[in-house]
């Protein structure tokens, strides 16, 4: 199983930025920031880059992709 996760909460804590101010930059609503933190739901592509630009991150340091080898 793959799973995309995150460091969305941790870096916008860091930055005292909420939901609702990242939501805004990137032009989503809290709910998404709030499911896409969760894990619940996988950003497009454009969405990572946004939300990592927002946060002054670059994707890779911002998502990471973990593969279950079988």
């Amino acid at each position: 199983m793959t799973e995309l996760k995150n460091h969305i909460k941790q870096h916008r804590a860091r930055l005292n930025m909420t939901q609702e101010e990242l939501a805004k930059k990137v032009g989503v609503r809290r709910q998404t920031i709030i499911s896409i933190e969760k894990g619940k739901y996988a950003p497009s592509a454009i969405l990572a880059f946004r939300i990592a630009r927002a946060l002054g991150m670059k994707v890779d340091e911002l998502f990471e992709l973990n593969e279950e080898v079988k």
